[in-house]
């Protein structure tokens, strides 16, 4: 293992196009969810200049009219209400802007019944358990580099953009836009992060502060105090090295600058490339998605085992057959930083944890409305919500791990 290196983490901000798709899409989740905890849904959103298209399955376990229909019996869920929930996001991102407006927008509900040939291999039946939604497999890490046991190049990254989002969102920085991108390049010295070496931060903003031309200057010095209210002191990087929309306008952004996806950003979601992705994607799935609840129950793992003084780091590997209840395979990895031997921990979390997709969702209580908040700043180093948001980041399995060692 190397000791001194450069590493570099990025996140996007939730007015980034991508993030808009995903909150859209686990918006969705939350209200099949919230009308039914068992229901199934695949939703995937597409953002555009003013347009707004959604598209998937989906299926109300108790509350279904028929196999191709959105609408419940009760009206619970239905196209219009999914349009109304889809320009309520973009609403509360904050754009209403001309080429990209929350009311003005054209938006197109494409949603449809669960294939029967998916639901037949994923429900429970006879002596059968419910099996996991599709193969895959699924990575969870944690390290001792952040409080929050994440890796400190991405936590930072968060951090920037959510700071300068709440200052946004307060009435406090009336010339940032909901479109932003950072970048945090960290020294590492004997495997440690102690210092930034660069910083990059592109935000969308005003064209003007009053009669004068917004400037990339003008910019940094917004964006400068929220980079330093984040980093440690004397983290800072050489002021030659930190660069605020490098292009020197960043004025028409969001789906009106580039068209936005579902999913296509997995590693800002994640570790920021500190660990290996299993390649599947998480927002716009129900839990019983293995590459959403796995992916969850593999942090929450690999965090206990680090918070239990057991490796410095970790990263632990699930994976998964369709319509196979329990995982394939249990990899763990401490990278040369562990105190107990990998295979028995191994052993060990799976009698902690049953990691079947059933087993998971009732261990974290997966089923519920709790989605759509995760669907910037990261799905993992957040604090656990009183509500059950979050359950992943537990660390409520210490004291088994420390008896059993």
């Amino acid at each position: 293992m190397r000791g001194s290196y450069l590493f570099t983490s990025e996140s996007v901000s939730e007015g980034h196009p991508d993030k808009v798709c995903d909150r859209i899409s686990d918006a969705v989740v939350d209200a099949f969810l919230a009308a039914d905890p068992q229901a199934r849904v695949a939703c995937e959103t597409l953002v555009t200049t003013n347009t707004i298209v959604l598209a998937g399955e989906c299926r109300l376990a108790k509350d279904a009219c028929g196999p191709k229909a959105v609408m419940s019996k009760s009206g619970k869920i239905n196209k219009t209400k999914i349009e109304t929930l889809a320009r309520r996001v973009v609403k509360e991102i904050g754009y209403e802007q001309k080429g990209f407006h929350w009311k003005k927008a054209k938006c197109t509900v494409l949603l449809h019944g669960q294939s029967a040939d998916i639901a037949r291999g994923v429900d429970a039946g006879g002596n059968k358990d419910e099996g996991a939604g599709d193969q895959g497999i699924m990575f969870g890490y944690a390290c001792n580099e952040t409080p929050e046991l994440m890796p400190a190049p991405i936590q930072f990254a968060h951090n920037i953009l959510r700071a300068m989002a709440e200052a946004r969102y307060a009435g406090k920085e009336l010339l940032l836009g909901p479109d932003a991108k950072s970048q945090v390049t960290l020294q590492y010295v004997d495997g440690k992060p102690v210092k930034a070496t660069a910083i990059v931060v592109s935000t969308q903003h005003a064209e003007k502060n009053g009669k004068r031309e917004l400037e990339s200057s003008d910019v940094k010095e917004i964006v400068r105090p929220y980079v330093l209210k984040t980093l440690p002191p004397g983290w800072m990087c050489e002021d030659e090295h930190f660069y605020v929309n490098p292009t020197g306008r960043f004025v028409i952004g969001g789906p009106d600058g580039d068209c936005g996806l579902t999913g296509r950003k997995i590693i800002v979601d994640t570790y920021g490339g500190a660990s290996p992705h299993g390649g599947g994607a998480f927002s716009g799935k129900d839990p019983t998605k293995v590459d959403r609840s796995a992916a969850y129950a593999a942090r929450y793992l690999a965090k206990n085992v680090v918070a239990a003084g057991l490796a410095q780091k970790c990263t632990i590997q699930l994976s998964y057959a369709i319509g196979v209840a329990h995982p394939l395979s249990v990899y763990v990895d401490t990278g040369g930083t562990g105190t107990v031997d990998e295979e028995r921990l191994s052993r060990v979390l799976q009698e902690l944890v049953n990691l079947s997709p059933r087993g998971i969702r009732e261990h974290l209580g997966l089923n519920k409305p709790i989605y759509e908040r995760t669907a910037a700043y990261g799905h993992f180093g957040r604090a656990p919500d009183k509500d059950g948001g979050f359950s992943w980041e537990k660390t409520d399995l210490v004291d088994g791990l420390k008896r059993a060692f």
